[in-house]
């Protein structure tokens, strides 16, 4: 069965019931990640908005794992993110950007991590998500994750990624026209 009807970034009502009760087991089984915040609510959203539930489709089938990490007051919005315990696997050995993955002569990854995440409808963490999220838990001790890159670095040729070792959060550096087999990125989406 398609997974976009008519042409629109929409879950059949079968898949989207699927996608609602992975969702809910998944918010269930890590309270410690939303404290205070009702599933009841978050799943009335998520019913009103078909395309939203699509992206969270995009990030599940990806490997991502999405859950509720954070609401926002002032929007009124619930921010989902990618808390699989290692880096996405449907999104790993990529570069950074499509300029890097250009400036490869040899071996070119299929992907990079900007037009992905776009592609998906999501956002890639900055440095301060990303450790945010290493406070719910502890993400990415085997791998590791690109992260949004300040236009200063970027324009030098750099792109950052973070990773948790020794029991502390790391952010790094590499060249955006790098990729490793244990390096995805990970995401977020306000609902």
């Amino acid at each position: 069965m398609s997974k976009i009807n008519n042409n629109k970034k929409e879950l059949s009502p079968e898949q989207a019931k699927e996608l609602l009760h992975t969702l809910r087991i998944r918010f269930e089984k890590n309270m410690n990640r939303h404290k205070g915040l009702e599933w009841t609510k978050i799943q009335a959203k998520l019913e009103a908005n078909a395309e939203k539930l699509w992206v969270l489709d995009e990030m599940e089938v990806t490997g991502g794992e999405p859950d509720v990490a954070d609401y926002d007051q002032k929007t009124g919005e619930y921010i989902f993110y990618d808390c699989s315990a290692e880096s996405p696997k449907g999104r790993r050995s990529i570069c950074y950007d499509l300029e890097g993955l250009e400036s490869r002569k040899e071996h070119q990854p299929e992907n990079n991590a900007i037009d992905m995440a776009a592609t998906m409808g999501i956002a890639l963490l900055t440095e301060e998500q990303y450790r945010f999220l290493q406070q719910l838990g502890k993400f990415d001790t085997k791998t590791s994750s690109w992260i949004a890159t300040p236009p200063a670095i970027r324009k030098l040729g750099g792109a950052l990624f973070g990773d948790r070792r020794y029991d502390h959060v790391f952010v790094y550096h590499n060249g955006a026209q790098s990729y490793y087999a244990a390096r995805a990125f990970r995401g977020l989406l306000s609902v």
